[in-house]
């Protein structure tokens, strides 16, 4: 008998779903503290959780018999990921479960907002009848923003137009092609500033969209703009919100999300034109019992018959098969994450060769492992080894896979060129040993940089003077050097530099960097 804890509140079509499943015992235990759920996750097979839950390192280590973890929803934020694959934890989401859910209450939110009609209801509550106070604005006719046209903001865009609204979109990871076959036209971000009456955000929060709308941003926006964020807590700077509808430049802002949750930014919330939600995009019935019975059967049919849907961590693979191959999964999922985080452009076309033993294997799922590790940079916790390829598809990345028998320099060898709306770049990695993970070449630079932790990658014209004052900006600004690759095409011609740190390094000191005589290019990735 194999035993499923359920630890967070989950509809009850779920519950029923464990229960009448065989061989499957479940138990829910809801708002155990972290140290309740550490003393009893040891007996479990099977966790099923939605955002209240914390699976921390401290709680994977505990979990003795843990197989898998469901998260009712498409965040993994709450999860340790990296721990539990440590452990060979599958973890599984739902995505697109509450897609339709978020998109109607982005719209609802934004109808709200420019009818004002919290502030009128608050109004009538306290006795008045204030007709002339609370006069809106129509949507119709007016220029909907979008920043990011993912699940939620396609949907969010498409009902949008059948408002009769301008719909523009800034998504620098979406080739035209892809937008112009939605109905969409693409634009630069400071395009969306400028034109949009509404501005709606739709993407991951990553350290690139973190404080992206801004007080450099937001001085830039026309007039009167509302703010719509029902995305992720931190991509608005709360004070420079604040700051921006206190000026008048920001009319108002609708707020789903926050930095902190439950938040306690009471000068933003206390604004009369800042209306809110504690986190309710995905709060609807239907949303919450698609997730609760999608998450039920994945964890019943992955502990039942071994199959695994909507893995964030794992390939649909036997076991077997795994153990052999999981060295090239990953070194193709760090070469998909290192290609994404340095290529410029909507990407268009990918090309992965093979070469070497590898062929002895089915590459298919190693292609995939690719695309996985190329589009999570770009739309974080909605991407596993299921839905890249089909995420790949809608995006019209054209995935193009080859084998090679050509003798290469190592004895197995994963090549990857990637095509964009401006340019083109390759990379090649290979294996060292057993586990050692290296790239091997950076577009025409051979070297042996091994991806992991904080990098640059540093383009550089090959004259003296250039690694010392490398070296010295980031001594001089208390940055340690754990690791330096350098190749070069040519004496006086151009070169690389890969650099491995133990921290972030700041922009600011980015930025000197980038100033530095003889350097071409800076771009920090996180692998």
């Amino acid at each position: 008998m194999k035993k499923v804890l359920v630890s967070d509140i989950i509809a009850p079509e779920g519950i029923e779903i464990f229960k009448e499943a065989p061989g499957i015992e479940v138990d829910v235990m809801t708002n155990l503290t972290p140290d309740e759920l550490r003393g009893v996750i040891g007996e479990y097979d099977g966790l099923a959780i939605r955002s209240a839950t914390k699976v921390t390192k401290e709680i994977v280590d505990a979990a003795k018999n843990l197989k898998v973890i469901g998260r009712a929803g498409i965040g993994i934020d709450n999860v340790d990921v990296a721990a539990a694959s440590k452990r060979g934890v599958v973890v599984m989401n739902t995505p697109g479960g509450n897609t339709i859910t978020t998109a109607e209450h982005t719209i609802a939110m934004m109808f709200a907002l420019a009818r004002r009609i919290p502030q009128a209801t608050s109004s009538m509550k306290m006795g008045q009848w204030e007709k002339n106070k609370f006069m809106g604005s129509e949507v119709y006719n007016k220029t909907l923003g979008i920043i990011g046209l993912g699940r939620v903001g396609s949907v969010v865009a498409e009902r949008a137009k059948g408002l009769m609204m301008n719909v523009i979109v800034h998504d620098p990871f979406i080739a035209p092609e892809a937008a112009a076959k939605m109905g969409i036209t693409l634009v630069s971000l400071d395009e969306i500033l400028k034109k949009s009456h509404f501005i709606s955000v739709h993407t991951p929060l990553t350290k690139d969209t973190k404080g992206m709308l801004n007080a450099k941003t937001f001085a830039r926006v026309r007039d009167g703009v509302f703010i719509i964020n029902c995305a992720r807590g931190g991509i608005v700077n709360e004070k420079d919100l604040a700051d921006a509808i206190k000026s008048g430049k920001v009319a108002g802002a609708a707020l789903d999300v926050f930095e902190e949750e439950p938040t306690k930014n009471l000068e933003l919330l206390s604004l009369p034109n800042v209306i809110c939600t504690p986190h309710l995009g995905a709060s609807t019935d239907e949303a919450q019992r698609n997730v609760a019975i999608a998450i039920a059967e994945q964890i019943v049919d992955f502990l039942n018959k071994g199959e695994i849907r909507n893995a964030v961590n794992f390939p649909s693979l036997s076991a077997e098969v795994l153990v052999s191959i999981q060295p090239y999964l990953t070194l193709a999922e760090k070469l998909g994450s290192f290609e994404a985080q340095i290529v410029k452009g909507g990407i268009e076309q990918v090309d992965v060769e093979f070469s070497g033993e590898i062929l002895n294997y089915n590459v298919a799922p190693i292609t995939i492992a690719f695309l996985k590790g190329l589009l999570t940079p770009i739309l974080n916790a909605n991407i596993n080894f299921i839905n890249a390829p089909v995420i790949a598809k809608e995006r019209k990345i054209r995935v193009v896979e080859s084998k090679s028998s050509e003798m290469k320099d190592y004895t197995s060898m994963i090549s990857v060129t990637i095509k964009t709306t401006e340019e083109k770049r390759s990379a090649a990695g290979a294996i060292f040993g057993r586990q050692d993970l290296r790239i091997v070449r950076i577009d025409k630079f051979a070297m042996e940089a091994i991806p992991e932790g904080h990098m640059i990658v540093l383009y550089n014209y090959d004259k003296p003077g250039v690694i010392g004052n490398i070296g010295t900006t980031l001594g001089n600004n208390s940055i340690n050097i754990a690791r330096l690759h350098l190749s070069r095409e040519q004496v006086d011609g151009q070169a690389v530099v890969v650099l491995s740190t133990d921290s972030i390094i700041p922009e600011e000191v980015l930025d000197k960097l980038r100033g530095l005589p003889n350097v071409i290019s800076v771009t920090q990735l996180e692998i």
